[in-house]
This record gives structure tokens, sequence and C-alpha cells, in this order.
């Protein structure tokens, strides 16, 4: 389907202050411009899915979560993403409510760069089928659902053994996703258009297991014991949730489709890093 170059996507997140008036207005701004503006606006849980097929762009009102799931819809379809954001700065959300009119006109007129993010295919297969695939941005997280308890998980990259692992669980999280739940588990942060993975057991029962960066093209399989007797899920960008069950693989893999998603240049991530993890080199560092 050829993109229609006036149509606009605005997905905005009405559990954050001023959604609906932020996203009135850019309506209005874009319409002004010529555009034809299709509005999904959600609080909650969205029980339905915009159409992104034929736009030009998407405009996400909300946090980097709305940018996740912004993502997900869009990416297929190849439509970027002009990310604001309704709370504090993000990592993703970079663009603040008081300076989306002249970001959006820099982006308009082509002055903002676009960044292409790998993304994850996370597919489960139980008894030689496969039993669900989901999309993620950020990470697919394969971990305990009810009270804490040692899992046993045995991994493997692209067929080769890695290890067998005691942990509460593990993380596989794409460079956009390295600034996410992996940061919190002591994983590393990875410049978000790299081509990369990284595999992250989540407190492992050995102190010679860490985290691992390996290349986009390789595919990570978690493994869950048929011994396993506690509950597992499998949880996408905090967003999505899986049951698993003793015996399923969970295949992870670069998807097909790239995240498109606008930004200032490589030294607006770097500026955030600093602001987010207080990387100020005085005192309070």
């Amino acid at each position: 389907m050829e993109s229609d170059p006036g149509r606009a996507l605005i997905i905005a997140n009405l559990s954050k202050d001023d959604a609906g008036d932020v996203a009135r207005e850019i309506g209005h701004f874009l319409r002004e411009r010529g555009h034809t503006v299709d509005v999904h606006a959600f609080a909650g849980k969205p029980d339905e899915i915009p159409r992104a097929a034929g736009a030009a762009f998407a405009v996400s009102l909300g946090g980097d979560g709305t940018v996740l799931y912004s993502a997900r819809i869009t990416a297929p379809w190849n439509v970027p993403v002009f990310p604001v954001n309704l709370g504090s700065l993000g990592f993703i959300a970079w663009i603040r409510k008081s300076e989306w009119r002249h970001r959006l006109e820099d982006c308009l007129a082509g002055r903002l760069t676009l960044s292409e993010r790998v993304m994850l295919d996370v597919e489960v297969v139980r008894d030689g089928r496969t039993e669900a695939r989901f999309t993620a941005l950020n990470e697919g997280v394969v971990s305990g659902s009810g009270s804490a308890k040692i899992l046993d998980l045995r991994v493997t990259v692209s067929g080769a053994p890695l290890c067998s692992y005691k942990s509460d669980g593990a993380i596989v999280a794409t460079p956009t996703g390295s600034t996410a739940y992996s940061l919190a588990a002591g994983g590393p942060i990875l410049e978000p258009d790299l081509d990369a993975l990284v595999f992250n057991p989540i407190c492992p029962f050995a102190l010679s297991n860490r985290p691992l960066v390996l290349p986009g093209s390789e595919e990570i399989e978690v493994n869950v014991a048929e011994r396993q007797r506690s509950s597992l899920i499998l949880t996408l960008d905090g967003q999505d949730f899986f049951d698993l069950a003793p015996g399923d693989r969970v295949l992870f893999r670069r998807s097909e489709s790239r995240a498109r998603i606008w930004c200032a240049g490589r030294a607006s991530f770097y500026d955030v890093l600093r602001h987010k993890l207080n990387w100020s080199g005085g005192p309070d560092a």
C-alpha cells in the first residue's frame, strides 16, 4: 500500500495529564498545514488497534510506554513516530510538551534525524508447535509469575549451548531496551541504533554469569526445564503477557521490521543519559 503523504495518526494516552488537549492542538496544527488526521485515544489498556497502514507518520503522546505501544503498531508499515513526552523526560519520548510545536515544524521540514531501531520477534514453541508470537521494542522477559522461586533455564545462541541458569529469570533486550529493565538488572547501555541484542540473566545463582552483548543476527533460545515446578510468565515491553509451561521453548530473534523514531541526533541520546542517570560530574553524580 502506498503511503498517503497527508495522513497523520495521533496516538494519545489519556491517562497522562493534558493528553486530550495536546492531541487537539496538534491535530489543529496539522490540519492547518493540509494534513488529514486520525486520533486514537485510550486510557489504560487499549481495546482496539489503530490503522497505521498508509499513514505518513504517527505522533505518540504519553511517555516511553506509549512510544513502545506506538512502535509495535507502526513498525510493520514503516511509519515513523514523533514521540512527545507528557510526563518526566523519557529515554525514547524525548520531546517535552512545551516544545512540541517547534520540534514538529523541524520534523515536517526534514530537520530531525530518523532513528531506525532493532525490534524483537518472540515465539513460544510448545510440544513442537508455535503457541504464541509477539513483537517488542524494548525487551522480552522470562520470569516467575508467583512468589520468588529460582528458575531452571537452559539457553542456546543460534543452536550453540550457552549455559544452564539458576536465576530469577532472563531478559533479552534490544539496544533501545538496554536503558530499561535490563539496565536496572545490571546490563550494559547500548547506543540505540546498534544492530545487537543483550542477554541478561536476572540475579543468577553464580557470580560468573554476566550479561552478554550479541550480534543482532543471533537467535537466542530460552528453554524452560521440564522439571520446573513454579509458574513462569513471558513479558513483552511490560505490556503483553503470556503464561509459560514446563518444557516451553522461547525464541528471540531480530524482527524484519524496524521501529522508526524521530530524534534530534546522537547528541540527544547522550543528553538524556546525562540527565536521567545524573552524570553531572558533580558531588551528586
